[in-house]
């Protein structure tokens, strides 16, 4: 008897597994801040900036696995600059925007980012990774892995 297979069940979206308050919850108990208000601010500043990094599916898919309001953030950056900055630039240009430090803006990004790693799941994380230069696997929380030359 032969059996089928079928389709994959990661073809299709991934509907969120968290609301928006509970993914504030989560940035905000990651990032020790003291305020929803703040964690909030911190949120979409971050999402903002990554979807100015973003094209194509990638961006769309990660989109999907996110709440309904941060996928909007998301998506509503304007469209992705021509040149994707390194990890460190990245981290860089937000504390420009935000006159943040450069050390507050890390962590900042990390924890928003750590959140939306969580969300998107391995498979989506690495698509993502490998769309973005070097520098961005650290901010998701994850090893920057190189090969030997």
């Amino acid at each position: 008897m032969q059996h089928t297979i079928p389709v994959a069940a990661t073809a299709l979206p991934t509907p969120p597994v968290m609301t928006f308050t509970q993914m504030l919850e989560q940035v905000r108990y990651d990032g020790a801040y003291p305020t929803r208000e703040r964690a909030e601010q911190v949120l979409r500043t971050v999402l903002a900036a990554l979807g100015r990094q973003l094209t194509g599916e990638e961006r769309t898919d990660l989109a999907a696995r996110l709440p309904r309001e941060a996928a909007e953030i998301l998506l509503a950056a304007p469209d992705p600059r021509t040149t994707c900055p390194s990890g460190w630039a990245f981290v860089k240009d937000l504390a420009g925007e935000t006159g943040d430090t450069l050390a507050t803006t890390r962590w900042h990004v990390g924890s928003v980012l750590g959140v939306v790693a969580r969300l998107a799941g391995r498979d989506l994380l690495d698509r993502v990774l490998t769309r973005l230069p070097a520098g961005y696997a650290i901010l998701f929380g994850r090893a920057e892995l190189t090969q030997a030359a």
